[in-house]
């Protein structure tokens, strides 16, 4: 079916007298939360957990959250909808407008549950609130052609079909089809395009059954037996999770702690966590070496007071320190002089694209040319960790960035100046995990398929129920 073009405007008028009960509470957070994110301002995960959110009810906040989430997932798609019916397509339109637009639309295209007609008058009123009186009666036109006009299901045959499809930036998809595979690189779109896994590791064992009394419906994680994904149900306002007996953590960033963590019959007296806010893994390091002593190192003041406070159960044998992972302390600088740290574990900053599902503005922000300059930054950081060990010591390397350049060629570059190091295979750790009982009893091979030929684990979205991360192995020989 064409589709005939709306009148178009983005001129902006004086603010509208429009009662805020127009407007449904959950609405008009979420309404203020994307457009902070669209002028840049902060992250959705952020802004989502910020005291406007936590003001309203559940209903209105898990309606706020289905909103901005959705929106930034399916932004791509929204947009090319939308402009479609635009007189000029092309025509740059204020921020509020765009947003105004795209949230008519996600509720049209993905709830179900929500008459357009609710839809599109809260998307007029917002536009009005915000002062656009004269664009709103665009808003109104352009929402009211997209309901009447039937959905057609888009072709996810080449890469430039699929990257439309699940609403990923062409460049992104290219990559994935041309180092993964064309349908490896469906199957991690479509995991940024679903709600990410609540996943819990039990602190406690016997936190499990007081969840399940409370009415929380728990599964069992997919590679850990400390991890267990929350069918149904609120985790945080349980006393178990603010008593810290159960911590909400991603499945893949507790593996990264755990073949760290896993000691394969040498003692662990001192541990360096490089880059260790906001703490999960720290955590999980403290539990699993009880007499290793351990400097967590962030440069982000406000993250490091609030990894201090996280990790305060263990303030005796774990430091806190403001530092730059570039600079990293020396082995005369380890914990009470010794001479060398035993273990550096380096979870270095990313590009983040193994977690587009649960951060999905990092697909509107990021460009080819910012994966240099994180991988630059990586190989300092790496660099400096492999200075920091003792000789025989190790480093694990990790990201939760699905990009060649941020992973292998960072490893690759590293040890290509450090002759004394060298990388190793996990599959050994992976057996030590298994007969500690620490991986599910069908992790390990699954886990052994996707280590890569020089011995590191790259876990694609889409294959656990996980983020996406690449994991590897340094030992120093010096």
């Amino acid at each position: 079916m064409k589709r005939r073009p709306a009148q178009a405007s983005s001129s902006k008028d004086s603010p509208a007298k429009v009662s805020p009960t127009l407007v449904s509470p959950a609405r008009r957070a979420a309404y203020q939360v994307l457009l902070a994110v669209e002028r840049g301002h902060s992250h959705s995960d952020d802004l989502l957990r910020g005291k406007a959110i936590d003001a309203l009810s559940a209903p209105n906040r898990h309606l706020a959250t289905a909103l901005v989430l959705g929106v930034l997932r399916w932004q791509i798609q929204l947009d090319q909808a939308t402009r479609a019916f635009l007189t000029r397509p092309n025509a740059k339109l204020d921020a509020e407008i765009r947003v105004a637009l795209r949230m008519g639309a996600f509720q049209i295209f993905h709830m179900d549950r929500i008459p357009a007609r609710a839809a599109i008058d809260e998307s007029v009123g917002l536009a009005k609130q915000a002062g656009h009186r004269f664009a709103s009666g665009m808003v109104n036109a352009v929402l009211r052609k997209l309901a009447a006009t039937p959905p057609v299901a888009p072709s996810d045959d080449s890469s430039t079909d699929l990257a439309f499809a699940y609403a990923h930036p062409a460049w992104m998809v290219e990559r994935w089809v041309s180092s993964y595979g064309v349908e490896a690189a469906r199957a991690i779109c479509a995991h940024g395009q679903r709600q990410p896994a609540t996943t819990i590791r039990l602190v406690d064992p016997c936190a499990e059954a007081e969840l399940l009394q409370a009415g929380i419906k728990l599964a069992p994680g997919s590679l850990l037996t400390a991890a267990r994904t929350a069918v149904s149900g609120d985790i945080t306002s349980t006393s178990a999770f603010l008593d810290g007996r159960i911590r909400l953590q991603d499945e893949g960033s507790q593996l990264v702690a755990e073949l760290a963590a896993i000691t394969l019959n040498q003692e662990v007296k001192s541990i360096l966590d490089a880059c260790a806010a906001p703490g999960g893994k720290t955590l999980i390091l403290a539990e699993r070496n009880p007499a290793a002593r351990i400097l967590a190192c962030e440069q982000s003041e406000p993250r490091l007071d609030s990894m201090r406070h996280r990790l305060a159960p263990y303030a005796n044998r774990v430091e806190c320190r403001l530092v730059d992972a570039t600079a990293l302390p020396s082995g005369a600088d380890s914990p009470k002089n010794e001479s060398a740290f035993d273990l550096a574990l380096v979870d270095v900053p990313c590009s983040g694209t193994g977690t587009l599902g649960r951060n999905p503005e990092i697909r509107h922000r990021l460009r080819p040319e910012d994966l240099p300059r994180h991988a630059e930054r990586q190989r300092a950081i790496l660099s400096a960790a492999l200075g920091a060990v003792r000789p025989g010591g190790s480093v694990i390397y990790s990201t939760c960035s699905l990009e060649p350049e941020e992973n292998e060629q960072v490893v690759a570059a590293v040890l290509a100046t450090t002759p004394n190091a060298r990388a190793v295979s996990l599959d050994a750790r992976i057996t030590a995990l298994c007969a500690q009982h620490i991986l599910t009893p069908d992790a390990a091979d699954k886990l052994r398929a996707c280590l890569t030929p020089e011995g590191a684990i790259r876990l694609l979205p889409g294959t656990f129920q996980t983020d996406g991360f690449f994991i590897a192995l340094i030992e120093s020989d010096r």
